[in-house]
């Protein structure tokens, strides 16, 4: 008899290799951050497939209406999918019934749509984690909502952030609350300027995130009167002076 040698536990039970991820193009990262008079939802523009930039553009911040905003990191194609059709089911719903669907609903849909998705997650495919603004209309409050691959909802009263980039800031938001006071009573602009600061930490600790020397971030600000984006020569402002700062 010969001796054979010994096996790793990978060679004796062998697992099949997680389908699409190599190539499958991800984005990273998002935050919401509340202000005084609302929310402000701020994202990196990078998508990567792998070690690849594959895009400098990408839009990650979407308005389900006006009341409900959805920022999203990880799968980039299967995130827009998902996007697009809860739109239209909040849209189908409006004009069904003539009236909006309660907040209740719009965070319960969301979770649907994850919970559908996470068979294709379990295999390493189409997984994505979107944070979500809502302003409250019946009880005129903002909430900063997130969620886990399964449909799991949570909330934090002040913040939210996702993407491979958000594990280098998460400590910073606590931070920053008990040097300058609750996000929630401070002013758009001060926010602003945090926010673009935590996105800057990212970018040089995460080389999924993109940073925004060359091109503007995205933003978007949620508060009664609807959303809408940052005007683009105060975002500008207040990321040079982010990036003067940090040189």
């Amino acid at each position: 008899m010969t001796a054979t040698e010994p096996r790793s536990f990978q060679q004796l039970v062998p697992l099949p290799p997680a389908a699409g991820t190599a190539n499958e193009t991800h984005g990273t990262t998002v935050l919401a951050l509340r202000y005084n008079e609302g929310v402000l939802l701020v994202a990196d523009r990078r998508a990567t497939a792998g070690n690849l930039i594959m895009f400098d553009l990408a839009e990650k911040i979407f308005p389900l209406d006006d009341s409900t905003v959805v920022a999203i990191s990880g799968a980039f194609a299967r995130s827009i999918e998902v996007c697009r059709y809860l739109k239209h089911s909040l849209k189908y719903y409006r004009r069904s019934v003539l009236q909006e669907m309660s907040l209740e609903g719009k965070l319960t849909e969301i979770s649907r749509a994850l919970a559908g998705n996470a068979p294709m997650a379990m295999q390493g495919i189409g997984v994505f984690l979107p944070i979500v603004a809502a302003y409250d209309k019946d009880c005129g409050t903002f909430g900063v909502y997130f969620f886990d691959g399964a449909g799991a909802r949570f909330q934090n009263g002040s913040y939210a952030c996702a993407g491979s980039g958000s594990e280098r800031i998460r400590g910073v938001f606590e931070y920053i609350a008990r040097e300058k006071g609750p996000w929630d009573s401070r002013p758009l602009a001060d926010v602003l300027a945090d926010g673009l600061e935590m996105l800057d930490i990212a970018a040089d600790l995460d080389s999924a995130t993109g940073g925004f020397s060359k091109i503007l971030p995205v933003t978007r600000v949620l508060d009664k009167d609807g959303n809408r984006e940052i005007p683009e020569e105060m975002l500008k402002k207040a990321s040079q002076k982010v990036l003067k700062g940090a040189r």
